[in-house]
């Protein structure tokens, strides 16, 4: 039985080693490897102009977070230096009066100043997420035209 296998092998390889693959089957073959190789650089150049808009999405991401972190941390650090020094000027008060005043002029500033770094802080936001969304939107947009150029 493996004497006739090994027969039979033989005999198809022999006959193999004669046979020749059509020339249509060679073109459309050769056709499909090029059909799909330029597929695949559509598909890869797309992949990388996405994780390229991407990139610049989370760095405009992270660029914004890190301006809105900043302004709070300067507002809290004023804030505080400020409730040092209003806090040592009412300690060296000479009189009850004075102190009250001191605190009262205190309390007033630091009303207004809130306010003030209320809207600073809100308009930074507001220009942050603009920014982070146009981003996004662009990313998206690029995202959705590689897509269509790769379907192409």
């Amino acid at each position: 039985m493996n004497e006739q296998f090994n027969r039979q092998a033989q005999e198809m390889f022999s006959a193999a080693k004669d046979a020749r693959i059509p020339e249509n089957l060679q073109a459309f073959t050769e056709d499909s490897v090029n059909r799909s190789r330029e597929f695949y650089q559509k598909l890869n150049t797309a992949a990388q102009q996405n994780v390229n808009a991407l990139e610049e999405f989370m760095l405009a991401s992270h660029a914004g977070a890190k301006s809105v972190g900043e302004k709070m941390m300067q507002n809290m650090s004023a804030n505080t230096e400020s409730a040092f020094d209003a806090a040592q000027s009412i300690a060296r008060a000479k009189t009850l009066p004075e102190a009250a005043r001191l605190q009262a002029d205190f309390v007033q500033q630091q009303t207004t100043l809130a306010a003030q770094q209320t809207k600073e802080l809100f308009e930074l936001s507001s220009k942050v997420a603009k920014q982070t969304f146009e981003s996004l939107n662009k990313a998206t947009a690029t995202q959705f035209e590689q897509m269509k150029k790769v379907d192409d």
